[in-house]
């Protein structure tokens, strides 16, 4: 909100990765027809409202199909990565001991951010409003929670709730706007502009009193934020009510989670819900840094947003904030919420995986699905899990990356003193097994290993950055070391050795192994646990070995 006395803009106040970024399997509901404009518009609300259409259909699933590959563009390389490095940060955050902002604080970094350190406020918005839309994507899955109600003050809070709608639908999301007190400057002119132009409805006051649980999936409340003061005047009086009704719905399965922008609307900056009747959000998205109302926060979800405090602010006020993981704009902080391990479940929604639209030829299948791992910008797609088994008969896995297949067998590179290369020197059966999560599927590779010639070792340590092998000598893989401190000083010393660029001979003890398979498995999880299991097994045919592809039981 904008304070009334100096009208100086302030900042109003996201684990496995559980939230899924499907490139290529979404799950949606039908597009929400645009109804009829409402009644004459108001000089204050220049651009006519949109009657909500009435509650859609029941829910169905998107075949894969040309409309799910276009959202494919929506997801960044980028953001596919944050998301996927989210739950590596959140056990680092809840051990950061964060800073909570004073009112007076929050209002005096908002001034310094946009004096001295050059910071204007639509850029600040936009990055507080991409932060909401991460965070909300983080938790609540499209899948499942498609039509998002944002409801807008006239404020910078407000504005935060415009910017987030409009990320929100190029995530995929189907959000609707309630801004009922529209403010005539231009930047929040232009952020309505935007919204217009992508078809985005504006859904007046009045028709949310009509079974709203049943009209959407979330709503986000971006109404005031931590310079508001006094009672909520019409119409955001009766909006808040509504929201202090709707979180206090004991029945959580059948209402929208709300989530609260910086600080629940109705709140008091750094006391919190004082009279004990306010809104009780499931998520709250601090930005910039939490206020003090925050530590008052009892919801399952509080995310950390803005990622654009710079130094001099951390060091004048002593700020404590977690690191933002990856590329996201948008960090868990506190406790991440218990569960009930074995209520976690995903219905997987995939094209059907059929014996006769499969390539005959294993290799050619599992090239054209990896090709696919990579065009969807999966991290790290030639990551595999690689199980040998000991003499003995003890099984060990670790996961290795893929650095070479063709017909001849699946290629990695290791030290061949390692715990791997000592099983594979007593049992030379192995298994691989890639996953790729965000596509509902997985390879398994079973079949005999054996090691790759000298020579194409050789050419392949060479083609790796010097760095890379530094490590590869420095490193006796599997062996007990007594710190860390032994491997950085022992690559401090190579790195000096070949610190003029000569040339670094390869090890004798590393090398690359290829797997050469005998067995396929090709998986696509399907709905109700009914996946799809093809396999691929050797049979010989007059004197021939050729694949025999059969269907297995899931």
């Amino acid at each position: 909100m904008l304070t009334a006395a100096s009208r100086i803009w302030t900042k109003s106040g996201l684990a496995t990765a559980t939230t899924r970024a499907m490139p290529f399997f979404l799950s949606t509901f039908p597009a929400p027809a645009a109804a009829a404009p409402s009644a004459t518009p108001t000089a204050q609300n220049p651009s006519p409202h949109r009657r909500l259409p009435p509650p859609p259909p029941p829910r169905h699933a998107l075949a894969f199909c040309a409309a799910a590959a276009a959202r494919l563009a929506a997801l960044s390389p980028s953001r596919t990565r944050a998301m996927a490095s989210l739950a590596t940060s959140a056990a680092a955050a809840a051990a950061t001991e964060v800073t909570h902002l004073s009112q007076r604080d929050a209002a005096e970094i908002d001034q310094q951010l946009m004096g001295p350190l050059g910071f204007s406020v639509d850029q600040l918005m936009e990055l507080a409003g991409l932060s909401v839309a991460e965070a909300v994507a983080e938790v609540y899955k499209l899948s499942e929670h498609t039509r998002v109600l944002i409801i807008c003050g006239p404020g910078n809070n407000g504005g935060d709730g415009l910017v987030a709608a409009r990320h929100l639908h190029h995530f995929g999301y189907k959000p609707f706007v309630c801004y009922p007190k529209r403010t005539a400057k231009p930047l929040y002119s232009g952020l309505v502009t935007q919204l217009e132009s992508l078809d985005i409805p504006f859904v007046p006051v009045e028709d949310l009193f009509h079974d709203l649980p049943g009209q959407f999936d979330i709503v986000i409340d971006a109404m005031f934020g931590f310079s508001f003061h006094g009672t909520p005047r019409p119409p955001f009086d009766d909006l808040v009510q509504m929201l202090v009704s709707l979180s206090a719905n004991d029945e959580l399965a059948k209402r929208p989670p709300i989530v609260s922008v910086d600080i629940p609307s109705g709140w008091h900056v750094e006391e919190g819900d004082v009279n004990g009747g306010g809104i009780k959000p499931d998520m709250l998205v601090s930005l910039t840094a939490p206020k003090l109302c925050a530590k008052k926060f009892t919801g399952p979800h509080h995310f950390l947003g803005g990622r654009f405090v710079p130094p001099p602010i951390s060091s004048k006020y002593g700020l404590e904030l977690p690191p933002y993981p990856g590329t996201s704009m948008c960090v868990r902080i506190g406790k991440a919420p218990s569960v009930d391990i074995s209520s976690l479940r995903e219905n997987y929604i995939s094209p059907e995986l059929l014996e006769n639209e499969v390539i005959p030829d294993p290799f050619d299948q599992f090239r054209k699905w990896f090709d696919e791992a990579v065009t969807a910008n999966l991290r790290e797609p030639n990551a595999m899990a690689l199980t040998t088994v000991s003499k003995a008969g003890k099984p060990s896995s670790r996961m290795v990356l893929l650095k070479g297949f063709d017909k001849h067998g699946f290629v990695w590179y290791t030290n061949y003193g390692s715990q791997k290369a000592h099983d594979l020197s007593e049992n030379s059966n192995a298994a691989l097994l890639f996953y790729w999560n965000e596509m509902n599927r997985q390879v398994r590779v079973e079949g005999l290993v054996q090691k790759v010639s000298e020579e194409e070792s050789e050419k392949y340590f060479h083609s790796r950055p010097r760095g890379s092998q530094l490590g590869a000598i420095v490193s006796k893989q599997s062996t007990v070391i007594s710190g860390r401190d032994v491997l950085q000083q022992a690559y401090k010393e190579l790195e000096q050795k070949y610190s003029d660029g000569s040339f670094i001979p390869k090890p004798d003890y590393w090398g690359g192994y290829r797997l050469t398979p005998n067995l396929f498995e090709f998986w696509q999880g399907q709905q109700s646990r009914l996946h799809d299991r093809l396999q691929y097994s050797q049979r010989e045919v007059d004197g021939s070995t050729v694949w025999h592809i059969e269907r297995l039981s899931p």
